[in-house]
């Protein structure tokens, strides 16, 4: 199975799929991460990029992945570009890879780029354009999911649930990669919260930690 796997910044890919990430490089498929805001931002306006890009390739190592794409979008403006520009970058990886599998963020995040980079992913994996993916799944990202209302988008439910009990503790290493990401408890980014995040998941369907996602498109 080929899965792709599309964030908008670096540490993203580890807080929304991390632990599913590694499930599947555990059953041997081949897996590409990209994030597409890889360039310098507003986030990282005061570090050396040059660190953040090797925080990212030292996170995938740790999941098990090797093909990691780094984009060049703005960060904090993915709105100020036309949709059309944000979803030709994610086809042309697409077309490359030829994924069975996607996943990307959830259209209700509080934050712009992931919403934007959702529509994108639609937009540039529709049916006729890209027959091969079979499964469109979008995931939360904690600090930011939770924090979006339902009086501006839906909320949150999730239909999918991955059994991660053997893969939280290297979705929790690959995440402390990411320094300058990393909140003292009870911030969301915090590794207890993560934890205790996959377990309330887990919980939901018999499993001692889980990854819940959203079902967009499902070919069987």
């Amino acid at each position: 199975m080929k899965v792709l796997v599309v964030a908008a910044h670096p540490d993203d890919e580890i807080l929304g799929v991390g632990g599913t990430v590694a499930a599947h490089v555990h059953r041997g498929d081949q897996l590409q991460i990209a994030i597409m805001c890889g360039g310098g931002s507003l986030r990282y306006a005061k570090e050396d990029c040059s660190q953040i890009h090797a925080e990212a390739q030292k996170a995938a190592a740790i999941l098990g992945v090797t093909d990691l794409v780094l984009g060049s979008l703005p960060d904090q403006r993915l709105d100020t570009l036309p949709i059309s520009q944000v979803a030709a970058e994610i086809e042309s990886l697409v077309r490359s890879l030829r994924p069975n599998v996607i996943y990307t963020h959830f259209c209700g995040d509080i934050n712009r780029d992931h919403r934007v980079l959702a529509e994108a992913v639609l937009v540039a994996a529709r049916p006729y354009a890209a027959p091969f993916v079979q499964e469109i799944l979008m995931y939360e990202t904690p600090s930011s999911t939770e924090w979006g209302i339902p009086q501006l988008s839906s909320s949150f439910q999730p239909s999918v649930f991955v059994d991660i009990t053997q893969t939280l503790e290297k979705k929790v290493q690959a995440f402390v990669c990411y320094s300058a990401e990393i909140c003292p408890e009870p911030h969301p980014r915090s590794p207890a919260a993560l934890r205790n995040r996959a377990r309330y998941w887990g919980s939901l369907v018999n499993r001692r930690a889980a990854e819940p996602f959203i079902s967009v498109r499902s070919l069987r």
